[in-house]
């Protein structure tokens, strides 16, 4: 089954991006893979310290996934899975596409910001030409009704 990978953090582009991979597969029947990056400069502590920031950092995040997590289920019928991994984002996300074979699309949400579409967006864009999959990018302030005839 192809997989759409989106990423989940903090940003309010990734709500959008959600909404796109989950009407996705559930029009082509696919599935939702959620990659959600830990950076490593969050546990430049002690031992003990970073092992209960780490700890913390993941339940915030499994919180999180499952807010999008029930709402896929109950209204797109899909059940994604989630994938926590710690390191540098982009080296992660093209490690985890990688080590899954069934990761089939990329999906990114733009931010609306001046600054521009944000710095996984601009990070990506850079090697798309050489990624093993195709990238899609959704903008930030596209609309869910918009969403749902487009996919």
């Amino acid at each position: 089954m192809r997989k759409f990978l989106v990423i989940l953090d903090e940003s309010r582009e990734c709500l959008n991006a959600m909404r796109f991979a989950a009407m996705r597969a559930a029009n082509t029947g696919g599935g939702v893979a959620v990659l959600s990056i830990i950076p490593p400069d969050e546990f430049n502590h002690w031992i003990g310290v970073a092992d209960i920031m780490r700890a913390e950092a993941r339940e915030r995040i499994e919180v999180h996934f499952e807010v999008f997590a029930k709402w896929m289920r109950d209204k797109q019928g899909v059940d994604p899975e989630l994938v926590i991994r710690e390191g540098v984002p982009v080296n992660e996300i093209l490690k985890h596409i990688e080590d899954d074979p069934d990761v089939g699309v990329l999906v990114l949400g733009a931010g609306t910001d001046k600054k521009g579409p944000g710095p996984l967006v601009t990070q990506m864009t850079k090697s798309a030409g050489t990624l093993p999959i195709p990238m899609t990018i959704v903008p930030g302030d596209i609309s869910k009704e918009r969403l749902e005839a487009i996919t």
